[in-house]
């Protein structure tokens, strides 16, 4: 068998076994305030998708950004506002937004905690590049070029903020 079929293969059954993930278990790194609970991540899936819950506090969220990879989201509770492509959107419960690869930024504007769920297809490394920046923020390393070296290094650009 030729090895690139046999490693295709290995591959594709790897991303095919029943997974499972017990509530409050699995890496949860803090990225900006929001919270990450991990339910599969891509060495769980073989690298077809990551999927996640995001617990995101009142203004916190994600800023503008563009990535390699297609991603959508799900809000079990609260609200956030998308931007994406020049416009804004409020999402609530039940509400689905699929951002793909174009510019987006999403940020909580209710008064609570909101809970989303988060796809990405395929995961290019997002859990690891989320857990990055987690401990690079717990060991006191901050700025806008340290957190873009490292989200760059997964096909994510974030934007320099507005001065």
């Amino acid at each position: 068998m030729d090895a690139r079929v046999q490693q295709k293969s290995e591959t594709d059954a790897a991303a095919d076994r029943p997974f499972m993930r017990d509530s409050g278990t699995g890496p949860m790194p803090n990225v900006l305030g929001v919270v990450h609970v991990h339910k599969a991540m891509g060495a769980d899936r073989a690298g077809s998708l990551a999927f996640w819950e995001a617990v995101v506090p009142r203004g916190a969220g994600a800023p503008p950004h563009v990535h390699e990879h297609d991603e959508a989201f799900f809000v079990l509770k609260g609200e956030i506002q998308v931007d994406f492509d020049g416009e804004s959107r409020r999402v609530g419960p039940g509400g689905f937004f699929y951002g793909g690869r174009r510019r987006q930024a999403y940020r909580n504007v209710g008064d609570l905690p909101a809970r989303v769920l988060i796809l990405c297809t395929p995961s290019s490394g997002l859990d690891q590049m989320l857990a990055e920046l987690d401990a690079a923020a717990a060991s006191g390393v901050s700025g806008f070029e340290n957190l873009t070296a490292i989200t760059a290094r997964y096909g994510v650009i974030i934007e320099q903020p507005a001065t």
